[in-house]
């Protein structure tokens, strides 16, 4: 069984299909579909029309045992120091067990905490002072006490 190729097509054409066209030369030219026949006798370009294979081919389409994976280079990881922070000292804080971490964060936090209750007594004991020194002084409003503009009495004739 001999399969013929389409001239202008370039599609299989299996015995007893399409139509054997020859020209005044004696050249012969084969045609699955009436279709690629008068798409030849019109004179157009089988490169331009997208279903034939020489379009195909030459668009580049369907080539996939030919085209290689194109490579993709691979990302390498820099490690650099932070400002402030030496590359050394990041990576022991990173060997740190996550334990010996948690124990540090509560220890600050207690710290801290306690700073700050005596911060508050400190406070509290000056504004108790403030208030017992001012006891005997007239009541000044809070903008006054910031240096607001004085409202002057009226006075009458």
């Amino acid at each position: 069984m001999k399969i013929e190729l389409d001239s202008f097509s370039g599609t299989k054409i299996y015995p007893g299909r399409g139509t054997l066209y020859v020209r005044g030369d004696s050249k012969t030219f084969r045609f699955h579909s009436s279709k690629s026949a008068s798409l030849f006798l019109q004179k157009k370009n089988p490169r331009r029309i997208s279903w034939t294979q020489l379009y195909r081919r030459h668009h580049k389409k369907g080539m996939t045992e030919e085209v290689q994976k194109k490579r993709s280079r691979k990302t390498i990881k820099n490690e650099r120091a932070i400002v402030g922070v030496s590359l050394e000292t990041i990576r022991e804080r990173r060997s740190v067990k996550p334990e010996i971490r948690k124990a540090t964060r509560d220890a600050d936090l207690a710290a801290a905490k306690e700073k700050k209750k005596i911060e508050k007594a400190k406070r509290k004991a000056a504004k108790a002072k403030a208030v017992a020194g001012q006891s005997g002084a007239a009541k000044v409003s809070k903008q006054g006490a910031k240096g607001a503009f004085q409202k002057v009495q009226a006075t009458s004739r």
